[in-house]
């Protein structure tokens, strides 16, 4: 047998030759940073906010989805109250959602040293570990990109953004919590303060995150925080400063020339229609409901109307029936909603025909709409033609 192929050579092998040094030049050679705030324990602590902002937003997110496309198992248990439940989800899903994006700033710069670690992998696991954190990355950034523009009602991707940004947050929560637990044994070293004295420059950098956190969440939280509305300088949308604001106008609708014959039609048992003057002269109803849509921006407005149940009844649908509502728009993904029984039994969902004491504006879905406590705001119909059981 050859000598060089025994199990005593092959074992008394030497390593194989580490890179030559000449490749780490630039970010890779030793001592390329030298900040002391690029350490475990400025990581560990900014994970920690930026970990709670994540998941506050996942589970905000979460609730927001459920209600706009429920399972059906889920449908008969969506409950209409509070009247409020919607708009505060919502408004700190998109507060939450702005916070992290600074956090995430602010820890990628504290731990990006390591993108430049020497060898890149040092085994097969090690080399899954950094592929796992760059999926981490990838779905966090593309998750506060796309959720940012939505802010601004930008889509300028050619996928379909709640479907993408959906997948996209259980992708985010499911590397996080692998990272998570890849990274237990050096966040429980370095969660609790050092007794030692702190590193310079590690204040520096945990203040000026949160400076610039508070700064972010006290000039955008007034599009649905009322009493913040004196500092809401860059939210998109300012609700508390003239009308209530519009996502989808009429004439994007092309909705603005309704027919001056238009009769609401509501199937049922004795299904009916009627005009407009006929549902003024119905007993009406006044409530103070929000319009809270999921870009983050929410405000309150008094609609006045017929309370959908008492339609419903008039027609022999019977209490406990979930209802589809169509709008007179010829297009778009809520053409046709469905609104379940406990909505539609609850009596402040209107149809409402006055907002704030006048008749509707186009814009605002005249000739009638819907209006229902803890609903999203694209559910709130506009242009209302037709209501049937579902």
């Amino acid at each position: 047998m050859d000598s060089d192929s025994s199990p005593a050579r092959r074992r008394f092998d030497p390593p194989l030759p580490a890179p030559p040094a000449a490749l780490r030049r630039g970010p890779l050679r030793p001592g390329a940073f030298r900040s002391p705030a690029h350490e475990p324990r400025t990581a560990v602590v900014l994970g920690r906010w930026l970990g709670a902002a994540l998941l506050l937003c996942f589970a905000t997110g979460l609730v927001s989805h459920l209600l706009q496309d429920p399972p059906g198992w889920l449908v008969p248990r969506l409950p209409s109250r509070p009247v409020d439940g919607y708009r505060v989800t919502q408004g700190l899903h998109v507060v939450a959602g702005l916070a992290a994006i600074p956090l995430a700033g602010a820890k990628l710069w504290t731990v990006y040293p390591r993108l430049f670690a020497w060898p890149p992998a040092r085994s097969v696991l090690h080399l899954l570990e950094r592929l796992s954190i760059a999926l981490l990355v990838a779905a966090v950034l593309l998750e506060l990109f796309t959720g940012l523009l939505n802010t601004l009602q930008w889509y300028p991707w050619p996928f379909p953004f709640r479907q993408t940004h959906y997948w996209t947050a259980w992708t985010a929560v499911g590397a996080l919590l692998v990272h998570l637990a890849v990274k237990a044994p050096v966040i429980a070293a370095h969660w609790r303060r050092a007794r030692s004295a702190p590193l310079p420059g590690r204040r520096a950098v945990l203040a000026a995150t949160a400076a610039a956190v508070g700064t972010v969440t006290l000039t955008t939280a007034g599009q649905s925080v009322p009493w913040l509305r004196a500092l809401d300088l860059f939210a998109p949308r300012r609700p508390g400063t003239g009308s209530l604001p519009v996502n989808r106008t009429a004439a994007q609708a092309g909705t603005t020339a309704v027919p001056a014959d238009w009769r609401l039609a509501v199937d049922g048992p004795a299904g009916y229609r009627i005009g407009l003057a006929d549902l003024r002269a119905l007993p009406q109803t006044t409530a103070d409901l929000p319009i809270a849509c999921v870009e983050g921006w929410s405000a309150n407005a008094r609609w006045t109307g017929v309370r959908v149940a008492d339609l419903l009844r008039r027609a022999g649908i019977p209490a406990g029936s979930a209802v589809r509502i169509t709008s007179l728009e010829a297009e778009g993904p809520y053409r046709v909603t469905e609104m379940p029984a406990a909505y539609a039994d609850d009596p402040l969902t209107l149809l409402a025909l006055a907002l704030d004491g006048r008749p509707l504006t186009p814009d605002h879905g005249f000739p009638a709409r819907i209006v229902a406590p803890n609903r999203p705001g694209v559910l709130q119909t506009k242009w209302v033609a037709r209501i049937e059981v579902a």
